[in-house]
């Protein structure tokens, strides 16, 4: 029954106008769940003789008391965050595993100081359907990760949930060729919704496994602004400088000097009577 839902949802999505920022954290769920379905079973059709390993990179919404004013909307950091990623993950768990039930996924607390937590969503179909799922992993849970790893096997799949590294050089000197052989080497992108600042411009990067990377700016007006061309490589996470290239090839002029002709042509804010 489950599948069935998550099949509609895929089809309304793309029969509507795509566009890469979803419109509600519900949307950007139901994306995470068909993304990652379709990475898991891209991964288990295929003859690469790798584990079904995928990340997940999801943009926690803001939590209902932030405002305007507020310098940093999560004072609390992965503490604060954790209950409403918890939920998220849950989730995105109960939509993965066919026919299971929010009953049947358990959770365990890796480090209760690095805010890390373990979760597995149990098939009610068979043991190497089971998916699980390492919430704020770090680099300080390396040998966490290496006993996660053998306890799941190669044939059930793990995703790690909004890593705290970006390469294997976080892990340090010692580390690094450790963890690029037991992640970098075999975890692939289930799903993607990250945000930037790139050129001083509001930039949205997203992976979904129908489509590959696409990236747009948010503009002084709240306009989506899709980058990407015919040379895009849709397979690949750009850089910061690749990113900058394709905003100067669209946005010429910066958007301090944006801001400088909107000023010369309207006024200052204040003085305005729009």
């Amino acid at each position: 029954m489950r599948a069935t839902l998550v099949l509609l949802c895929t089809l309304l999505i793309a029969q509507t106008a795509w566009s890469l920022i979803p419109a509600s954290p519900g949307e950007q769920t139901r994306r995470a769940i068909a993304s990652t379905r379709e990475t898991i079973s891209k991964i288990r059709a295929s003859d690469s003789g790798l584990p079904p390993r995928i990340y997940i990179d999801y943009l926690i919404p803001l939590p209902p008391e932030t405002s305007d004013a507020d310098i940093d909307p999560w004072p609390g950091g992965l503490a604060q965050q954790y209950s409403y990623a918890e939920e998220t993950l849950r989730e995105i768990l109960l939509g993965v595993v066919d026919e299971s039930t929010a009953e049947k996924c358990s959770t365990q607390i890796i480090s209760a100081s690095d805010c890390c937590g373990l979760f597995v969503q149990e098939s009610p179909l068979a043991p190497e359907l089971d998916v699980a799922a390492l919430l704020f992993p770090g680099p300080d849970q390396l040998q966490n990760m290496k006993d996660i790893e053998a306890m799941v096997g190669s044939k059930r799949t793990l995703i790690l949930f909004n890593r705290q590294f970006r390469r294997a050089a976080d892990f340090g000197f010692f580390s690094k060729g450790e963890a690029q052989q037991l992640i970098f080497d075999k975890y692939q992108w289930g799903y993607a919704f990250q945000e930037l600042a790139c050129r001083g411009e509001d930039v949205k990067l997203s992976f979904e496994q129908s489509v590959g990377w696409q990236a747009c700016v948010i503009d002084e007006n709240g306009k989506e602004i899709e980058i990407k061309d015919d040379s895009w490589d849709v397979t690949v996470r750009h850089d910061y400088l690749e990113l900058e290239k394709k905003i100067n090839e669209v946005l010429r002029e910066p958007l301090w000097m944006r801001k400088m002709g909107e000023v010369q042509e309207k006024g200052l804010k204040f003085q305005r009577k729009e």
